[in-house]
């Protein structure tokens, strides 16, 4: 498993994963004499997502490694090729149901990412198919995929649903061959993350472009770049996969950093976004452009950060409900309004899990806040 691994196979994969440069190849040549364990490293590039550049890296190095690895990692490679293809064959079908209807969507993450940054739809292991749309069109999209057989994943009332689509972000729905394979989102993250997104801008800067040969619309590279480095904050950078396609995200020519850093001061999300280039720096090789270090004022907090988080790998998983994980949000924050905005709306906003808990009466709905606090209340306190 992944926390197995020892420091030789986490450096062996980073090599793998790091920028292109010269001594790129004479670097993993040189690592390949260390005593490398292939299970534990094929484990490892699993579970951070970056199977398929794995199999890149090596395929120069192909005669020097153990057969039987080779075999597996190419087997491996096959496979996520395979589902690729049918996840595109899909992603295609749910786009044009929805376009039939009207339904503006942006396709994001997965297949579209992997066809944006790499230009090809095998170079991420498939997951899922995640759309962004307009809170509003929730009710059309769900009726059209039901359409298409999905089913959705978590049934809510409809007074639960209408609190969920103010504070929650996503409804993911499941087919008869997957559970969980199309997730829909109406934001980025949950509202209590205190992270505000502007998804009517997204859907007005996004731009054109072709995804497993089928054109369609996703966001522009200044927006992808602060969604997707809010969506690896929210998991504490924990896969390097999303600190390799934020990487290759800041390689792409003409990004308006004046405007990514206006957008993160606005958001207050400086210091994500200076967390995140120094993982990709410090872990991948990556440059800082010239513009970004011109937006990203210094930060000793988002640097002590960034240490402790590259200190945490490879096992890089937190416990979302421990308390550790909440103050390290909070840490993450660099305005004192959005902190607090952020511990208000973490304690005063109930979800799925305190509708489950008791089933109230639509009159009653508020006291919904009473559950949430005494269940936050009644954690610590276990603690």
């Amino acid at each position: 498993m992944a926390n197995d691994a020892s420091d030789c196979e986490w450096k062996f994969l980073l090599a793998a994963c790091s920028k292109e440069t010269p001594n790129k190849l004479q670097h993993i040549r040189a690592l390949l004499r260390a005593p490398i364990r292939w299970d534990s490293l094929l484990d490892l590039s699993a579970h951070h997502g970056v199977l398929p550049r794995l199999y890149r890296a090596l395929a120069d190095v192909e005669r020097e490694l153990p057969s039987e690895l080779w075999l597996q990692l190419k087997q491996s490679y096959q496979i996520n090729v395979h589902k690729a293809m049918l996840l595109s064959r899909e992603l295609i079908r749910i786009v044009d149901h929805l376009a039939e209807r009207g339904v503006e969507i942006l396709p994001y993450k997965g297949l579209a990412l992997a066809e944006a940054l790499y230009g090809d739809i095998a170079m991420r292991q498939t997951g899922d198919i995640d759309l962004l749309i307009r809170a509003p069109d929730l009710a059309r999209v769900r009726e059209a995929v039901q359409e298409l057989g999905y089913a959705p994943h978590a049934e809510l009332s409809a007074a639960e649903e209408r609190a969920y689509l103010k504070s929650g972000y996503e409804c993911a729905f499941d087919c008869a061959a997957w559970r969980n394979l199309l997730e829909v989102q109406w934001a980025i993250v949950p509202r209590f993350y205190a992270v505000d997104f502007d998804l009517d801008g997204v859907f007005v800067r996004a731009v054109t472009m072709e995804v497993a040969g089928r054109t369609m619309k996703t966001p522009c590279n200044e927006d992808l770049f602060l969604i997707l480095a809010v969506h690896a904050a929210k998991h504490v950078w924990g896969r390097l996969i999303w600190i390799c396609d934020l990487a290759r995200i800041t390689e792409r020519p003409g990004l308006d950093w004046s405007w990514i850093g206006a957008q993160a001061r606005k958001l207050g999300i400086v210091r994500i976004v200076r967390v995140t280039m120094l993982l990709a720096q410090g872990m991948l090789g990556a440059e800082i452009p010239a513009g970004a270090s011109e937006v990203l004022a210094s930060d000793h907090e988002a640097d002590a950060i960034a240490a402790e988080i590259r200190d945490a790998t490879p096992g890089g998983e937190f416990d979302v409900e421990s308390i550790g994980y909440f103050r390290l949000m909070i840490r993450l924050r660099e305005r004192f309004a959005d902190r607090v905005r952020l511990a208000t709306r973490l304690m005063f906003t109930p979800g799925p899990g305190e509708w489950a808990v008791v089933k109230l009466p639509d009159a009653l709905f508020p006291l919904y806040r009473v559950v949430r606090v005494g269940r936050l209340v009644g954690r610590v306190v276990r603690r």
